[in-house]
């Protein structure tokens, strides 16, 4: 296992070669990523019907972490994760351009690959499951979240790539499949449990709650593409990158990499 040094130099050199990647590789890897955090997104949803309250919202966000899973171990580019390109900016191993150029494609190839896995479940009927409660329970889960203010959407996002970046770090520290899952695991299924909001696990929970509820003919007010943008993934997304970006890069940087000397 990596002792903190060495994983703030390990995340610095990982994250810049990110930048560097060819732009159809991280085309394909960001859609696949969106389409990773779907799949959990889902399964957790399926889980959460089995409980009520709480037993409900911990069975989800037990299932929730195989979409990070997929996207650390499989290989694939994840916008949040991707927060953490910051640290080698700031270590001079990256440049701002190339980190936001990966940003703003990343970002849209998640987007895309999250609704093709929300329309492919709708048409292929999967949130008929349980007599129509899954599909309720959907449409219910995209109202609330566009309904959220913008500075609760803003917060919640700040602490859920905190979490989720703080995730990725530990993984850096393991150097085997099973460590690398065990690190992640944890910190993804408290910020789910938390009710905290990721802007990309929200490109898949807000385009099937607008699917599900046409599909369905259920109501669903407030529940458009318009306000799935201004209501949720903007202040999200600006939340994900100050939980990301500044908060962890910025202070991992200074603890361990800025001159070199800090960490001894």
């Amino acid at each position: 296992m990596l002792l903190p040094p060495e994983i703030a130099e390990k995340c610095s050199v990982s994250c810049a070669k990110k930048t560097e990647l060819p732009i159809h590789r991280m085309i394909i890897l960001s859609i696949l990523a969106g389409a990773y955090i779907a799949f959990g997104a889902f399964g957790s949803q399926v889980a959460s019907i089995g409980g009520e309250g709480g037993a409900g919202k911990l069975m989800g966000a037990i299932v929730f972490p195989v979409g990070l899973m997929l996207v650390v171990m499989a290989g694939a580019e994840l916008f949040t994760g991707n927060s953490l390109i910051a640290v080698s900016v700031l270590d001079k191993k990256a440049s701002l351009r190339g980190m936001l150029k990966n940003w703003v494609i990343v970002y849209a190839g998640n987007l895309c690959g999250s609704i093709f896995v929300a329309l492919v479940l709708t048409l292929s009927h999967s949130y008929s499951m349980f007599d129509g409660v899954l599909a309720e329970s959907v449409v219910k889960t995209a109202v609330s979240k566009v309904s959220l203010s913008f500075p609760e959407a803003f917060l919640k996002g700040i602490l859920c790539n905190i979490l989720v970046c703080l995730a990725v770090w530990i993984s850096f520290a393991a150097e085997d499949a099973a460590g690398k899952i065990l690190g992640l695991y944890l910190p993804i299924m408290l910020f789910v449990i938390s009710g905290y909001e990721h802007c990309v696990a929200n490109m898949y929970f807000i385009p099937a709650g607008i699917l599900v509820s046409h599909e369905y003919a259920i109501g669903a007010d407030g529940l458009t593409w318009g306000s799935m943008f201004v209501s949720n993934l903007l202040p999200v997304t600006l939340g994900n990158i100050t939980g990301g970006a500044v908060i962890v890069s910025f202070f991992y940087f200074f603890a361990y990499l800025k001159g070199k000397t800090l960490a001894s």
